[in-house]
C-alpha cells in the first residue's frame, strides 16, 4: 500500500515544485494576448474556461492509454511503476508542457509550423510528415479497438449491431461530426464530462485497491524484486524474454512520455483565454494522466493471485480489454462492469476524434487554408474515408507502428523545446536531457523491432547507450559552445 502512497505523491511533488521551476524557464507572460483573443473565429479559436480546458486535454491524451498501456507495461513487474512516475515528472510532463507552450505562443500553431520556426523547412517537413502519420495511427487504432469491443459484446450478439463494419461506420460518422463542427458544439460541451468520468472511475477502482487488494506490492516486496531479479541488471528481461529496454518504455507511453500528446496541444492552446493557464491544464493534465497510469498498474499487478502467469493468461484470451472488464467486476461489482464498457468504448473515441481534428488542423496550417466549411470537407471526407480503408489491415501491424511513430515524435518535441530553451538562453537540461533519454529508446526500438531492423538485444541495447552517451557528449558541447557565444 505503502508504495501506491509513494508514487501518488511524487507525481503531486512534481506539479507542486518541479513544475513552478519548468514555468519559470519558459517566458510566461499572462499580460500579453493569447490566440484566442487575437484570432476569435467561432471554429477552433474558442474561449474555453480554465477548468473545461484541463478536463477537455486530460481526455483529449488520456483515452485508454493509461489504461492498456500500464496493463501491459504490468508485465515487467513493479519497474513499471518507477518508469511511470519518473518519466511523467521529468520527461512526459515536461513535454505536454512545452507543447502547449510553444504552440500559445506561435499563434495556436501545429508542431510542423512550430518546427519550421525554430529549426527550417527540412525539420518541418519530417514532423509534418511524423505527426501526420502518428494521428493516422492514433485515429485508426481508436476505431478498431471500439468497434471490436462493442460488436462483441453479449448483449448484441445474434444482431446486427454485432456487426464490426457497423460500429466502425457510426464511429467514423462521429468522427466527421467532431472534426467538422466548430469545437463549441460538441467538443467543450460533452469532453469535460466524461473526463470527470475518467477521473471518478479512477478514483473508484484506487479505493477499492487499497481497501481489498491482498497482492498490492508493499515496499519489502518492492525491494525484494529488485534484490532478486535486478540487482545486477535494471534491464533485464521480464519472465516472458521480453526485455526491459526498450519495450517498457514504449509499451507504456500514456502516463509516461507521448508524442500523441503535442499533436492535442494546439486544440487548447487556441482557447485559452491567458497564458497563465499553461501550466495547469498542461502539465496538471499530464500529471493526473500519470496517477491513472499508476491506478492501472497497480491494479494489474494485484488483480490476480497467480501474479505474472494469471495477468498473462487473461490478456492472451482477450487483451487489456478484459482485464480493465476483470479488475472493473472484481472490485466494483455491476457498476464496475458497466464503467468498463464505458472506459474500453467511449474514451478511446474521445481519443480518435480529436485525432483527426488535430489532423485537419494540421494540414490547414502546412498549407494555409481558410476555414470555410467547403474546405473543411474537402479535408474531413478523404481522411476518413483513407482511415475507414485502414481499419482493414491488421490490428498489431498498426499498433507497432503506433508505438514507433509515438515515441520519435515525443523525442522530435523535446529536442524542439531544447532549441526553445536556448534561444531564450534559460535551462534546457529540462528538455535536454530527457531528449537525449528518449533518443536512445527510439533508437534501441527500431534496431530490435520487427518493423525495424530486427536486431538482437544483445546488440540493439549498445546501439541506443552509445546514442544517449554521444548525445550528452554533444549537448555538453554546445552548452559551453553557448556560453561561449552569449559570454
Amino acid at each position: 500500500m505503502i508504495i501506491f502512497f509513494i508514487c501518488i505523491s511524487i507525481l503531486l511533488l512534481g506539479y507542486k515544485f518541479y513544475s513552478p521551476f519548468v514555468e519559470k524557464q519558459a517566458g510566461i507572460d499572462p499580460n500579453i494576448a493569447t490566440p484566442q483573443t487575437r484570432f476569435s473565429e467561432g471554429v477552433d479559436y474558442v474561449p474555453v474556461h480554465p477548468v473545461r480546458a484541463f478536463l477537455i486535454q486530460f481526455l483529449n491524451i488520456a483515452g485508454v492509454g493509461p489504461i492498456f498501456g500500464p496493463i501491459l507495461g504490468a508485465l515487467y513487474g513493479p519497474v513499471a511503476l518507477v518508469w511511470i512516475v519518473l518519466g511523467n515528472v521529468l520527461g512526459g510532463a515536461v513535454h505536454d508542457y512545452f507543447s502547449g507552450v510553444m504552440s500559445i505562443k506561435e499563434d495556436g500553431k501545429s508542431l510542423p509550423e512550430i518546427a519550421g520556426h525554430y529549426f527550417n523547412i527540412v525539420f518541418k517537413g519530417l514532423m509534418l510528415i511524423f505527426t501526420a502519420m502518428l494521428l493516422f495511427f492514433v485515429g485508426v487504432v481508436f476505431i478498431m479497438s471500439p468497434a471490436g469491443l462493442l460488436s462483441n459484446l453479449d448483449a448484441f450478439q445474434d444482431t446486427f449491431l454485432a456487426n464490426n463494419t457497423f460500429w466502425v461506420l457510426v464511429i467514423l460518422g462521429y468522427y466527421f461530426l467532431a472534426t467538422l463542427l466548430p469545437i463549441d458544439k460538441i467538443i467543450t460541451k460533452f469532453y469535460p464530462i466524461f473526463g470527470l468520468l475518467m477521473i471518478v472511475m479512477t478514483s473508484m477502482i484506487a479505493i477499492a485497491l487499497l481497501i481489498d487488494a491482498p497482492h498490492l506490492p508493499i515496499a519489502g516486496d518492492f525491494l525484494a524484486y529488485f534484490e532478486a531479479d535486478h540487482a545486477h541488471d535494471f534491464l533485464a528481461p521480464n519472465p516472458e524474454g521480453l526485455p526491459t529496454w526498450p519495450l517498457l518504455f514504449v509499451t507504456i507511453t500514456c502516463g509516461a512520455i507521448s508524442g500523441f500528446h503535442s499533436t492535442q496541444a494546439p486544440i487548447m492552446a487556441r482557447c485559452l483565454t491567458n497564458e497563465k493557464y499553461v501550466r495547469p491544464v498542461y502539465y496538471g493534465a499530464m500529471m493526473c494522466e500519470g496517477i491513472v497510469a499508476c491506478v492501472w498498474a497497480l491494479a494489474g499487478i494485484a488483480a490476480f493471485p497467480e501474479g505474472y502467469a494469471g495477468l498473462k493468461a487473461m490478456l492472451d484470451a482477450g487483451g487489456p480489454g478484459l482485464v480493465v472488464n476483470h479488475i472493473a467486476n472484481s472490485y466494483l461489482g455491476v457498476f464496475g462492469g458497466i464503467m468498463a464498457i464505458v472506459a474500453v468504448a467511449v474514451f478511446p473515441i474521445t481519443s480518435g476524434d480529436t485525432a483527426f481534428r488535430s489532423l485537419r488542423l494540421t494540414i490547414v496550417d502546412a498549407f494555409d487554408i481558410p476555414q470555410s466549411i467547403r474546405n473543411r470537407l474537402l479535408l474531413a471526407v478523404p481522411i476518413l474515408a483513407i482511415a475507414y480503408f485502414m481499419t482493414k489491415l491488421d490490428f498489431t501491424v498498426i499498433w507497432r507502428y503506433f508505438a514507433f511513430s509515438n515515441m520519435l515524435l515525443s523525442t522530435s518535441v523535446l529536442w524542439l523545446a531544447t532549441k526553445y530553451l536556448f534561444d531564450r538562453g534559460t535551462f534546457h537540461w529540462i528538455a535536454s536531457i530527457p531528449a537525449v533519454i528518449t533518443t536512445g529508446v527510439t533508437i534501441s526500438y527500431i534496431m530490435t523491432a520487427a518493423i525495424g531492423f530486427n536486431l538482437s538485444a544483445d546488440l540493439g541495447r549498445p546501439i541506443g547507450a552509445g546514442v544517449v552517451l554521444v548525445g550528452f557528449i554533444l549537448l555538453v558541447f554546445m552548452h559551453n559552445k553557448y556560453k561561449a557565444v552569449k559570454g
